[in-house]
């Protein structure tokens, strides 16, 4: 228990530390803070949602191609995607502090697994 408490009070100051905005900063810092902060929590968002690709996917292709094919397919590429996810959330978790790619883009596009879904998706 007082393990967790070290680790979870690490994280909240690598947080802040990255997240912050000191008042004598120039206008790139801030920036870049702002960006590492973003890429951090991107990582940590993709690494937890990667599972939801599955859904996602089968649900995709069942809208473009019928249900065979959504559960098949769909199945098989949601799972591709997951694990794709989930690797490359774990990696800016990883990489954070770092601008790779440059200027610290996301890799996967949507940037997270739900972005790209419709706001009012039409019934088959």
């Amino acid at each position: 228990m007082r393990r967790r408490s070290w680790v979870v009070m690490i994280l909240v100051m690598v947080v802040v530390a990255a997240a912050g905005r000191p008042a004598f900063a120039d206008e790139g810092t801030q920036d870049t803070g702002r960006l590492i902060a973003t890429k951090l929590f991107r990582g940590i968002v993709n690494a937890a949602t990667g599972w939801i690709e599955i859904p996602k996917q089968i649900w995709q292709e069942n809208q473009a191609s019928g249900p065979a094919k959504g559960w098949t397919w769909g199945f098989v590429k949601g799972i591709g995607y997951a694990v794709g996810r989930s690797v490359v959330g774990g990696f800016e978790i990883v990489t954070f502090p770092i601008p790779v790619p440059e200027g610290f883009r996301p890799i996967m596009h949507p940037e997270y697994v739900l972005s790209d879904l419709p706001e009012n998706p039409q019934p088959r």
